[in-house]
């Protein structure tokens, strides 16, 4: 089901305080995460070993995180350091921790074999830091299993129905994409050359009434990670491979962490390079990339529907799934 030793988005950093700790299912674990005293984030299971009382109801004090319902506490490494009205403490009395990491305005958590956890792996994306290009950042729950997020995700064709009206394009149906292995995962590449840009575009910066227009799209199998370089640009100017300095473009990263079989954590920034700190802009931009994934939300969580009705049912191939084929292969040989 699930890829066990990866790096998985648990949530931005700027969701996490010390003033109250966070609960949150990854991979069908609790965990409950909080920053110490100097403001390192923590990652522990959501569990007190106890009563199974939900340490996210718990206090954070100091760099330990007492449970609510006995007063169990317990250090940052899991361990409990203290039992109210017992002296001894039993060396089995401790949660699990998780390797946690904070980069680039996301937290990281792994919740395979701890032992395999290198924080080099972990992708670097500066777009999401840098002064350079400007976002805010999204998240969005979806009742629906992740890998029919990531079957969105491997085919835009389907930009050209679900977003009829809001970023798509016939043209995205009729192109194919180009879709290359990669170590990592998969490359896709989807040229439209002379195609009509959408209306946010056209008011981002007039590129006249048809633009050259990309998605060129890293997709890593571990961590579910999509990380993207789109743009529009003059018509006929070269567009992805031409002059850049006359262009709309965009860096998007999309990560899908699953939460449990039929429900995801989905977590987006779509960063640009025009209008920097346009706060107003940076607001209707996350508005409208948020309307057009509840568009999607809408019909793969209706898909989750249908699945739980008719589990053993096979979905038939058309020339569009290629990367979706591919990116499942991946995934199935990389599951335990």
């Amino acid at each position: 089901m699930w890829i066990r030793n990866a790096w998985y988005v648990a949530g931005w950093a700027s969701e996490l305080s010390a003033e109250k700790p966070l609960g949150r299912t990854f991979l069908n674990e609790p965990v409950v995460l909080y920053r110490k005293n100097d403001g390192t984030a923590v990652a522990l299971e959501d569990r007190c070993c106890h009563r199974l009382a939900p340490l996210s109801l718990g206090r954070i004090e100091g760099d330990a995180l007492r449970c609510m319902y006995h007063g169990l506490k317990f250090d940052s490494s899991g361990a409990c350091t203290e039992i109210p009205g017992q002296d001894r403490i039993p060396p089995t009395m401790k949660v699990r921790a998780y390797p946690l990491v904070e980069k680039q305005k996301l937290l990281w958590i792994w919740t395979g074999d701890p032992d395999k956890a290198r924080e080099e792996d972990i992708l670097d994306w500066p777009y999401l830091d840098s002064p350079e290009w400007s976002y805010k950042p999204g998240y969005i729950h979806y009742k629906a299993n992740y890998l029919l997020i990531i079957d969105n995700l491997m085919d835009f064709s389907h930009l050209a129905y679900v977003h009829e009206k809001t970023i798509g394009s016939q043209s995205l149906a009729e192109t194919r994409a180009h879709v290359e292995h990669m170590p990592f995962g998969l490359r896709i590449h989807r040229i439209l050359d002379n195609d009509i840009p959408p209306g946010f575009i056209r008011e981002l910066k007039n590129l006249g009434d048809r633009v050259d227009r990309w998605n060129i799209y890293d997709w890593h199998v571990r961590g579910n990670i999509l990380a993207m370089d789109s743009g529009f640009a003059r018509l006929g100017t070269g567009g992805h491979a031409g002059d850049r300095s006359n262009v709309v473009e965009f860096r998007h990263l999309s990560v899908q962490t699953p939460e449990t079989e039929k429900t995801s954590h989905y977590f987006f920034g779509h960063p640009r390079d025009i209008a920097l700190g346009n706060e107003i802009l940076d607001d209707r931009l996350l508005k409208t990339v948020t309307y057009a994934f509840d568009e999607d939300r809408a019909m793969i969580e209706a898909q989750q529907k249908v699945l739980d009705i008719t589990p053993d049912f096979k979905m038939q191939p058309i020339a569009h799934d290629s990367a979706i084929f591919q990116a499942r292969r991946m995934i199935e040989n990389l599951v335990h």
